[in-house]
């Protein structure tokens, strides 16, 4: 976990290295983190003047080094990190189609973010409502540690937030929502105005602030529920599907957003998201549950199974023929073919490297090459 002079640093890195964009997310986490509303005021008005002057970056970075040296003078508190979430042995058993859930046991802290993958209609959404208290499960434990033991069920439903992947629809403009949504949560006033313009601003809503929901892509629609949540300061955030219905920059961005956050100095939170999107989850996700027809495989736990062996995709136009003949001198365990992409397994765990160098030996024309050993790609069979 970086410091928050060290997250500060990194900011400045990111401008003076002409990642402007990325460099501006991370500034409004340090800002966020800071808590003073003067600083909420300064960075709305930069903001707004790079919204409205369209900068060189140049300019930008000029005004942006100036803000942080105001920062760097602050005492952030940083939170204390802890067990926020502890499900031991969950299991559900549905009447029809005699479906089975579990057991299934996961603990989630400060920080986590868990990447919830599998087939459609394995239970992954299922397993979220039951950790969102949405669904009931026949047996197992739920301990949930959010600021204190005698929390009421209002409060910890407050805390702990679960966002389907078909939100509900919304009237009137972004902004008036999201303050809405903030006096809801006791947030009044000039705190009221300024937190939502925060929000606004670090999901990227600035420029749609004034729109409607007919007016919004499902990518900004997204962006405008993870604003509402973060105005209530959730601790455990449950995500079904977040990336569902998103080009892949948007994806990348969400994820990369759901990462910064997650390890805030002042509220960091923990995230369990589900997806189809693997590569890209994995990319972000401190740990990896794999649930196949309801049972679940933790990453780790495959891996020690077979820590000896590597797995490969390979898409390639060249025939079968071809590909055996230049792999037959590498301990090959098994090539599947889907119809669009070959799995290998090899029976070396540094067999990616042999395989790689054999198909440029041979001449063979890769169209995409991926080392999947680490993935629950592999476990998709």
């Amino acid at each position: 976990m970086l410091t928050y002079q060290e997250k500060l640093q990194n900011v400045t890195d990111h401008f003076k290295n002409g990642d402007t964009n990325l460099g501006y997310r991370k500034l409004i986490d340090c800002v966020l983190d800071a808590k003073n509303l003067e600083f909420y005021k300064e960075c709305i008005e930069l903001t707004d003047w790079k919204e409205t002057n369209l900068p060189s970056d140049e300019e930008l970075t000029q005004k942006v080094i100036s803000f942080i040296s105001k920062l760097s003078t602050v005492d952030v508190v940083v939170a204390k990190h802890q067990e926020l979430l502890k499900a031991s042995t969950i299991f559900k058993k549905y009447g029809r189609g005699n479906f089975k859930l579990g057991e299934i046991s996961i603990t989630v802290n400060q920080g986590d973010i868990w990447g919830l993958v599998g087939e459609n209609g394995n239970g992954k959404t299922t397993l979220l409502r039951i950790l969102a208290k949405d669904l009931k499960f026949d047996s197992g434990t739920i301990e949930y540690n959010i600021d204190n033991d005698n929390i009421s069920d209002y409060d910890l439903r407050t805390k702990l937030t679960y966002i389907p992947q078909r939100t509900p629809k919304w009237y009137g403009s972004l902004k008036s929502n999201l303050k809405f949504a903030a006096t809801h949560y006791g947030i009044k006033g000039e705190e009221n105005e300024l937190m939502v313009n925060m929000m606004i601003i670090r999901f990227g809503l600035w420029k749609y602030r004034n729109h409607n929901w007919n007016e919004l892509s499902s990518g900004f629609k997204m962006r405008f529920e993870l604003a509402r949540t973060f105005l209530r300061a959730p601790k455990i955030l449950l995500l079904d599907e977040p990336l569902a219905n998103l080009d892949v920059l948007a994806q990348q961005m969400v994820l990369e957003d759901l990462k910064n956050l997650s390890q805030s100095l002042s509220n960091p939170i923990g995230i369990i998201l589900s997806s189809q999107q693997l590569f890209e989850v994995e990319k972000v996700s401190d740990k990896v549950l794999f649930l196949k027809n309801g049972s679940p495989t933790h990453l780790s736990d495959a891996n020690n199974a077979d820590e000896k062996l590597c797995y490969m995709e390979l898409d390639t136009a060249c025939k079968r023929e071809l590909l055996n003949k230049a792999l037959e001198n590498i301990a090959i365990r098994n090539i599947d073919y889907n119809g669009g992409m070959y799995l290998i397994t090899i029976e070396e765990s540094s067999g990616f490297n042999q395989v790689l160098s054999s198909l440029i030996q041979h001449d063979i024309e890769i169209n995409y090459v991926r080392n999947i050993s680490q993935s629950t790609k592999r476990l998709f069979k």
